[in-house]
């Protein structure tokens, strides 16, 4: 009888024990993310939380005056087995009087792009926009990076002028097609599906642009960007804070990581709209890189546009309002008013304490499934 008690409790045990394995692999398995919703390592600088040791300093932006809200649109294309595609040289870059579609040069290299995807004046947001192209090639973890990227004709092949190392989605993935500051044109962008649930937070760190005439610091010593920016606009020695209205804060450099501190009460911001909320959680536990010059005097915030969709369309079709915003006096505008004018910088973000260092305000990222 001891026996068969004993060997009850034996296999009730082991029972157990399998259980608890089998339920722990799962749940395993369902932490881990993937690559094409939420790109590179744990801890790259796109998904590390700000630190509990970061130390902050008012951003001090100006606020944006010829518009509530803008987007900077970043072309994502993650079909690597979608019909390859050639992206030939193009010399119109940002100058208005040119045309971004025909092929003026050399090819510059050939990626997986569905046929009925096109970017053009057609569909484009704005006259010249930035328009970086991140592209997964068949190998399914290359990303290559060009900018301005153009695709005029459905079917047809693609133009680009600038091209930028490659990066592997399953590393940090700093750099790339920003061509600002040198950062990444998929790492940090706005997805599709992550700003449609009011009970859903947006999980990684964020990029915007800002006007450099009113917000950027230049010397000759520093050049005007700071880490991880690999540089700062072309331009920036004659323009970056030269319309200032106050004194220029040295802080606020391209590369610059803002946030929200937690001293800010966001409840205390009054937010009129939930995604507004949204955002500044967001800004509060992840931040945000100043990638690019928005070069006129409004906030942009990076997002998706691609084959999956376009972040701007469906934040229209749940919200009821557009993203983009002409006038300051609506509720979104206001809303983005709070956000940006509150921002402080991390300045001791740096490539040993990423986000500020010491314990994360929020759990690190899950890793990665594997390729």
């Amino acid at each position: 009888m001891k026996n068969i008690k004993m060997k009850t409790t034996v296999l009730l045990i082991f029972s157990v024990v399998l259980n608890i394995s089998v339920s722990g692999v799962s749940k395993e398995k369902e932490q881990k993310r993937d690559p094409l919703k939420q790109p590179f390592s744990s801890g790259s600088i796109w998904n590390m939380p700000i630190g509990k040791n970061a130390q902050f300093v008012p951003a001090e932006l100006e606020r944006a005056m010829a518009a509530g809200m803008t987007i900077d649109e970043d072309i994502i294309v993650l079909k690597p087995d979608a019909p390859e595609t050639e992206i030939f040289t193009n010399y119109a870059g940002w100058n208005r009087e040119k045309d971004r579609c025909p092929k003026e040069g050399p090819l510059l290299f050939s990626a997986p792009i569905p046929n009925d995807f096109t970017v053009n004046k057609a569909n484009w947001d704005g006259t010249t926009p930035n328009s970086g192209l991140a592209v997964l090639m068949p190998d399914g973890r290359t990303i290559k990076q060009t900018q301005p990227f153009a695709r005029c004709i459905a079917g047809e092949s693609g133009t680009s002028q600038y091209v930028f190392d490659d990066m592997d989605i399953y590393g940090d993935g700093f750099y790339g097609a920003h061509g600002g500051s040198g950062l990444s044109a998929i790492g940090g962008a706005l997805r599709v599906g992550e700003l449609v649930s009011e009970n859903q937070p947006i999980k990684h760190v964020l990029k915007i642009n800002v006007f450099g005439k009113k917000n950027l610091y230049y010397d000759e010593n520093i050049k005007g960007f700071r880490w991880p920016a690999k540089r700062a606009d072309g331009y920036a020695s004659k323009n970056y804070g030269t319309t200032r209205t106050k004194p220029v804060n040295k802080e606020c450099r391209m590369g610059a990581l803002v946030a929200l501190p937690s001293l800010i009460n966001l409840d205390s911001l009054q937010f009129e709209t939930i995604p507004g909320r949204i955002l500044a959680q967001t800004f509060r536990d992840y931040g945000a890189y100043i990638v690019d010059d928005t070069a006129w005097d409004v906030y942009a915030i990076v997002t998706e546009w691609g084959p999956a969709g376009r972040v701007t369309d469906e934040f229209e079709k749940k919200w009821g309002f557009s993203m983009k915003q002409s006038s300051k006096e609506t509720a979104w505008s206001r809303d983005m008013d709070k956000i940006f004018l509150n921002l402080h910088i991390v300045v001791n973000n740096s490539p040993k304490t990423i986000g500020g260092g010491g314990e994360t305000r929020i759990p690190m990222a899950p890793g990665l499934i594997e390729p």
